[in-house]
């Protein structure tokens, strides 16, 4: 197995916090709890997908908040917040908040466009400005000046007993080295890269190019190197790379069947461009953490990364998560080069 050139560092993990409709307690205390859990297994990060009107986490900056008084090492992150539906001044003031009640934990991860189904939902969402709303790059330049401590104002000083800011207050100095932006274009990367922020790069990614054959690694590898191309840190800047990995190690033979169901079910969307965005899949990779790490080291843009948030399956039982977690951190990630955190 050939060695990868840069050892992995930061093993992290993705999830999107499913809950049934009739107890949603139940399913936000598991996300928390498997969060709890990676903390003692010793992952270095913990990242919150984002789901708009469905049974996933709408709220990931609330999540991460109580989950940061729950835990006190893991880097908490959102993996990503779509800014189509956020003002990005009021998401300055949230994600602050929340770094300085985490200690400087927090990693927010975000994207721009228009929302989801966005016809459907803009009456609800903007009902007097849907025609007017930037959802352009300069959605997340905004955000970026926020948390950086730009001035959100003209005024600052006193007023009668009240003290007012020009900037977002709480200010989290760290806060705005800690940005990511989830793109899968070589556009989104380059412009990541420009602005200085770091870059969430998933299983998914757009097949720009006029004519196949369509290599999902290389594609994704053209994304990392055009993001460190662009950004000031050069080969340095910040990469995380999101693929779906299930190991088996410990996996009872029910779970290994219902975990290899689940990939081939998904395998055909990733043999070639799906939709008008031209979308390409990653194939979820399923077997031992030994078969697993052969597997990533022959894929050209692991081979460039040495973080990680590998993508917990949706649709999984909470023993299940326990289960993978615990295999990825005593299996997987030591085959890779990984120690966990102290």
């Amino acid at each position: 197995m050939p060695s990868s050139p840069r050892p992995l560092r930061k093993l992290g993990f993705l999830t999107i916090g499913l809950f049934d409709e009739a107890d949603p307690r139940r399913g936000h205390e598991s996300t928390l709890e498997i969060i709890e859990l990676g903390e003692r297994l010793g992952f270095d990060s913990a990242w919150l997908r984002h789901r708009h009107l469905q049974y996933g986490i709408s709220s990931p900056v609330a999540v991460m908040a109580a989950a940061s008084q729950r835990t006190s090492r893991i880097e908490l992150g959102t993996a990503v917040i779509p800014l189509g539906w956020e003002n990005p001044l009021r998401l300055a003031e949230d994600l602050a908040t929340v770094d300085i009640l985490s200690g400087g934990r927090i990693n927010p991860g975000v994207s721009v466009g228009p929302p989801m189904h966005f016809d459907e939902v803009k009456g609800a969402l903007y009902p007097d400005t849907a025609d007017a709303e930037d959802f352009s790059y300069e959605r997340v330049r905004r955000l970026l000046d926020f948390v950086r401590g730009k001035p959100a104002s003209d005024f600052s000083g006193v007023q009668g007993f009240e003290v007012f800011s020009d900037r977002v207050q709480p200010h989290s100095p760290g806060l705005g080295r800690r940005l990511w932006y989830g793109g899968g274009s070589v556009s989104s990367a380059r412009w990541a890269g420009e602005h200085g922020m770091n870059f969430l790069t998933s299983s998914v990614v757009k097949a720009e190019g006029a004519e196949g054959p369509y290599d999902f690694a290389q594609i994704q590898l053209s994304h990392i190197r055009a993001f460190r191309a662009a950004h000031p840190d050069g080969a340095d800047a910040r990469v995380s790379q999101g693929l779906v990995v299930i190991p088996t190690d410990s996996a009872s033979p029910e779970q290994r069947a219902k975990y290899e169901a689940y990939a081939a079910k998904r395998t055909p969307r990733t043999t070639s461009p799906q939709g008008p965005a031209r979308l390409m899949f990653a194939p979820d990779i399923v077997g031992t953490s030994q078969e697993i790490a052969e597997r990533l080291h022959a894929h050209a843009a692991f081979r460039e990364v040495d973080e990680v948030a590998f993508a917990l399956p949706f649709t999984f039982e909470h023993e299940d998560y326990v289960q993978i977690l615990t295999d990825m951190a005593t299996k997987l990630g030591p085959t890779l080069g990984w120690r966990p955190g102290a």
